[in-house]
Protein backbone atom coordinates (compact mmCIF):
# COMPACT_ATOMS: atom_id res chain seq x y z
CA UNK A 1 0.00 0.00 0.00
CA UNK A 2 1.30 3.51 -1.35
CA UNK A 3 2.02 5.49 2.16
CA UNK A 4 0.98 9.02 2.50
CA UNK A 5 -1.83 11.42 3.77
CA UNK A 6 -3.96 9.83 5.41
CA UNK A 7 -8.11 10.10 4.34
CA UNK A 8 -10.69 11.55 6.96
CA UNK A 9 -13.95 9.79 6.74
CA UNK A 10 -15.43 12.68 9.20
CA UNK A 11 -17.08 14.87 6.78
CA UNK A 12 -18.53 11.70 4.82
CA UNK A 13 -20.16 10.75 7.80
CA UNK A 14 -21.46 14.03 8.62
CA UNK A 15 -22.80 14.71 4.97
CA UNK A 16 -24.38 11.47 5.18
CA UNK A 17 -26.26 12.70 8.59
CA UNK A 18 -27.83 16.25 7.26
CA UNK A 19 -28.74 14.07 4.26
CA UNK A 20 -30.77 11.74 5.94
CA UNK A 21 -32.69 14.31 8.33
CA UNK A 22 -33.16 16.50 5.37
CA UNK A 23 -35.44 13.36 3.49
CA UNK A 24 -36.54 12.25 7.40
CA UNK A 25 -37.92 16.19 7.85
CA UNK A 26 -40.06 15.86 3.82
CA UNK A 27 -37.39 18.70 2.71
CA UNK A 28 -36.21 17.61 -1.13
CA UNK A 29 -32.09 17.51 -1.79
CA UNK A 30 -30.87 20.03 -4.26
CA UNK A 31 -29.54 17.75 -6.39
CA UNK A 32 -31.74 17.99 -9.78
CA UNK A 33 -29.51 20.31 -11.93
CA UNK A 34 -26.10 17.95 -11.21
CA UNK A 35 -27.98 14.69 -11.65
CA UNK A 36 -25.67 12.77 -13.72
CA UNK A 37 -24.66 9.47 -15.58
CA UNK A 38 -22.97 6.60 -13.58
CA UNK A 39 -19.76 7.15 -15.44
CA UNK A 40 -19.39 10.74 -14.66
CA UNK A 41 -20.27 10.78 -10.67
CA UNK A 42 -16.93 11.00 -10.19
CA UNK A 43 -15.93 14.46 -12.45
CA UNK A 44 -17.75 17.36 -10.82
CA UNK A 45 -15.11 19.90 -10.87
CA UNK A 46 -11.87 20.26 -12.54
CA UNK A 47 -9.15 17.36 -10.66
CA UNK A 48 -5.58 17.26 -9.54
CA UNK A 49 -3.16 15.92 -11.98
CA UNK A 50 -1.15 14.21 -9.15
CA UNK A 51 -2.44 10.69 -7.98
CA UNK A 52 -3.57 10.99 -4.30
CA UNK A 53 -1.11 9.79 -1.48
CA UNK A 54 -2.09 6.95 0.50
CA UNK A 55 -4.60 5.76 -2.04
CA UNK A 56 -4.41 2.73 -3.63
CA UNK A 57 -5.68 1.23 -6.53
CA UNK A 58 -6.25 -2.59 -6.82
CA UNK A 59 -9.12 -5.14 -8.58
CA UNK A 60 -11.99 -5.61 -6.71
CA UNK A 61 -12.82 -8.75 -5.73
CA UNK A 62 -16.42 -9.98 -4.16
CA UNK A 63 -15.45 -8.90 -0.84
CA UNK A 64 -15.58 -5.58 -1.48
CA UNK A 65 -19.05 -5.98 -3.08
CA UNK A 66 -20.67 -4.39 0.15
CA UNK A 67 -18.30 -1.25 0.08
CA UNK A 68 -19.21 -0.83 -3.45
CA UNK A 69 -22.75 -0.97 -2.96
CA UNK A 70 -22.70 1.70 0.00
CA UNK A 71 -20.82 3.74 -1.91
CA UNK A 72 -23.20 3.72 -5.61
CA UNK A 73 -26.34 4.02 -3.77
CA UNK A 74 -24.85 7.00 -2.07
CA UNK A 75 -23.42 9.07 -5.29
CA UNK A 76 -27.38 8.09 -6.58
CA UNK A 77 -28.39 9.76 -4.19
CA UNK A 78 -26.37 12.85 -3.75
CA UNK A 79 -26.49 13.81 -7.86
CA UNK A 80 -28.96 11.79 -9.41
CA UNK A 81 -32.00 13.61 -8.52
CA UNK A 82 -33.70 14.85 -11.33
CA UNK A 83 -32.63 12.08 -13.45
CA UNK A 84 -33.86 8.88 -11.43
CA UNK A 85 -37.40 9.16 -9.96
CA UNK A 86 -37.08 10.44 -5.98
CA UNK A 87 -39.52 7.47 -4.69
CA UNK A 88 -36.20 5.20 -6.22
CA UNK A 89 -33.57 6.71 -4.84
CA UNK A 90 -35.44 6.89 -1.83
CA UNK A 91 -36.07 3.29 -1.37
CA UNK A 92 -33.93 0.52 0.02
CA UNK A 93 -31.26 0.72 -3.19
CA UNK A 94 -27.99 -0.56 -1.05
CA UNK A 95 -30.04 -4.17 -1.25
CA UNK A 96 -30.51 -3.53 -4.97
CA UNK A 97 -27.04 -2.96 -5.46
CA UNK A 98 -25.89 -4.97 -3.04
CA UNK A 99 -27.45 -7.54 -5.17
CA UNK A 100 -25.51 -6.25 -8.62
CA UNK A 101 -22.31 -6.15 -7.56
CA UNK A 102 -22.32 -9.52 -5.62
CA UNK A 103 -23.25 -10.64 -8.93
CA UNK A 104 -20.68 -8.75 -10.91
CA UNK A 105 -18.14 -9.75 -8.52
CA UNK A 106 -18.68 -13.29 -7.98
CA UNK A 107 -16.42 -15.25 -9.90
CA UNK A 108 -15.81 -16.15 -12.53
CA UNK A 109 -15.81 -12.38 -14.00
CA UNK A 110 -16.00 -12.82 -17.38
CA UNK A 111 -15.70 -9.88 -20.28
CA UNK A 112 -15.48 -7.34 -17.60
CA UNK A 113 -13.22 -5.20 -14.72
CA UNK A 114 -13.87 -3.61 -11.69
CA UNK A 115 -11.03 -1.20 -9.82
CA UNK A 116 -11.15 0.00 -6.60
CA UNK A 117 -10.03 3.19 -5.11
CA UNK A 118 -8.59 2.34 -1.67
CA UNK A 119 -7.68 4.23 1.24
CA UNK A 120 -6.94 2.64 5.08
CA UNK A 121 -8.75 -0.31 3.74
CA UNK A 122 -11.67 1.54 2.73
CA UNK A 123 -13.53 1.73 -0.49
CA UNK A 124 -13.40 5.52 -1.64
CA UNK A 125 -13.84 5.08 -5.31
CA UNK A 126 -14.50 2.50 -8.35
CA UNK A 127 -15.03 2.36 -11.82
CA UNK A 128 -16.70 -0.65 -13.90
CA UNK A 129 -15.92 -1.38 -17.47
CA UNK A 130 -17.77 -3.89 -19.73
CA UNK A 131 -15.98 -5.19 -22.19
CA UNK A 132 -16.84 -6.14 -25.83
CA UNK A 133 -20.17 -4.08 -25.04
CA UNK A 134 -20.79 -2.81 -28.26
CA UNK A 135 -19.84 -3.98 -31.56
CA UNK A 136 -19.32 -0.49 -32.80
CA UNK A 137 -18.61 1.38 -29.96
CA UNK A 138 -16.45 -0.93 -28.04
CA UNK A 139 -15.97 -1.41 -24.18
CA UNK A 140 -18.19 0.44 -21.98
CA UNK A 141 -17.13 2.75 -19.14
CA UNK A 142 -20.40 1.77 -17.44
CA UNK A 143 -19.51 3.54 -13.95
CA UNK A 144 -17.20 5.75 -12.28
CA UNK A 145 -17.90 6.84 -8.63
CA UNK A 146 -15.53 8.74 -6.26
CA UNK A 147 -16.51 9.45 -2.56
CA UNK A 148 -18.32 12.78 -2.06
CA UNK A 149 -15.80 14.40 0.01
CA UNK A 150 -12.74 13.32 -1.92
CA UNK A 151 -13.38 14.63 -5.24
CA UNK A 152 -11.11 16.56 -7.18
CA UNK A 153 -8.30 14.93 -5.67
CA UNK A 154 -7.24 13.55 -8.98
CA UNK A 155 -8.75 9.96 -7.57
CA UNK A 156 -11.80 9.98 -10.66
CA UNK A 157 -8.59 10.64 -13.39
CA UNK A 158 -6.51 7.76 -11.76
CA UNK A 159 -9.60 5.50 -11.75
CA UNK A 160 -10.25 5.88 -15.40
CA UNK A 161 -6.39 5.31 -16.18
CA UNK A 162 -6.35 2.27 -14.20
CA UNK A 163 -9.09 1.22 -16.07
CA UNK A 164 -8.18 1.91 -19.90
CA UNK A 165 -4.14 0.00 -18.66
CA UNK A 166 -7.16 -3.12 -17.88
CA UNK A 167 -8.75 -2.67 -21.15
CA UNK A 168 -5.53 -2.48 -23.12
CA UNK A 169 -4.04 -5.38 -21.39
CA UNK A 170 -7.52 -7.45 -22.01
CA UNK A 171 -8.02 -5.96 -25.78
CA UNK A 172 -5.42 -4.34 -27.39
CA UNK A 173 -6.93 -3.26 -30.35
CA UNK A 174 -10.45 -2.22 -27.98
CA UNK A 175 -12.13 0.93 -28.06
CA UNK A 176 -13.88 3.13 -25.72
CA UNK A 177 -17.26 4.56 -24.87
CA UNK A 178 -19.43 6.31 -21.74
CA UNK A 179 -22.51 8.18 -21.54
CA UNK A 180 -23.10 11.68 -20.10
CA UNK A 181 -26.25 13.83 -18.90
CA UNK A 182 -26.46 16.89 -20.99
CA UNK A 183 -27.50 18.54 -17.66
CA UNK A 184 -24.11 17.84 -16.44
CA UNK A 185 -21.42 20.73 -18.19
CA UNK A 186 -18.67 20.41 -15.54
CA UNK A 187 -18.47 16.48 -16.65
CA UNK A 188 -18.46 17.02 -20.24
CA UNK A 189 -16.05 19.35 -19.73
CA UNK A 190 -13.93 17.10 -17.69
CA UNK A 191 -14.00 14.28 -20.97
CA UNK A 192 -13.47 16.48 -23.56
CA UNK A 193 -9.66 17.34 -21.49
CA UNK A 194 -9.65 14.12 -21.38
CA UNK A 195 -9.53 13.71 -24.85
CA UNK A 196 -12.99 12.31 -25.19
CA UNK A 197 -15.38 12.95 -28.34
CA UNK A 198 -18.81 13.45 -28.34
CA UNK A 199 -20.17 11.63 -30.69
CA UNK A 200 -24.18 11.03 -30.16
CA UNK A 201 -26.89 12.52 -28.58
CA UNK A 202 -29.80 10.33 -26.97
CA UNK A 203 -32.89 10.14 -24.92
CA UNK A 204 -31.54 7.74 -21.92
CA UNK A 205 -33.23 5.16 -19.91
CA UNK A 206 -35.44 4.05 -18.34
CA UNK A 207 -33.08 4.35 -15.36
CA UNK A 208 -33.33 1.79 -12.61
CA UNK A 209 -36.49 2.52 -11.22
CA UNK A 210 -37.73 4.53 -14.11
CA UNK A 211 -36.85 8.01 -15.27
CA UNK A 212 -35.49 9.27 -18.52
CA UNK A 213 -33.54 12.29 -19.47
CA UNK A 214 -30.90 13.34 -22.23
CA UNK A 215 -27.11 12.00 -22.65
CA UNK A 216 -24.05 12.32 -24.53
CA UNK A 217 -22.06 9.51 -25.87
CA UNK A 218 -18.19 10.13 -25.24
CA UNK A 219 -15.52 8.01 -27.01
CA UNK A 220 -12.11 7.60 -26.97
CA UNK A 221 -10.87 5.59 -30.63
CA UNK A 222 -7.48 5.17 -28.60
CA UNK A 223 -7.77 4.63 -24.75
CA UNK A 224 -3.81 4.43 -24.07
CA UNK A 225 -4.51 8.43 -24.22
CA UNK A 226 -5.99 7.86 -20.68
CA UNK A 227 -3.65 6.17 -19.30
CA UNK A 228 -1.63 8.56 -16.66
CA UNK A 229 2.63 8.76 -17.09
CA UNK A 230 4.11 7.22 -13.70
CA UNK A 231 1.48 4.88 -13.11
Amino acid sequence: MIIGTRVSFGPFIKSDQRDLALRRSGSRLRHGANARTDEEAAMTRTSNDSPQPGVRYRAATEHDAGAIAALHADSWRRHYRGAYLDEYLDGDIVTERLEVWTSRLTPPRLNQHTVCADADDHVIGFAHTVFDHDSKWGALLDNLHVRSDLKGQGIGKQLLSESAQELIRHRPSATLYLWVLDQNVAAQSFYDACGGTKVETALRGPFPGGGRAVGHRYFWLEPSRLVRRGT
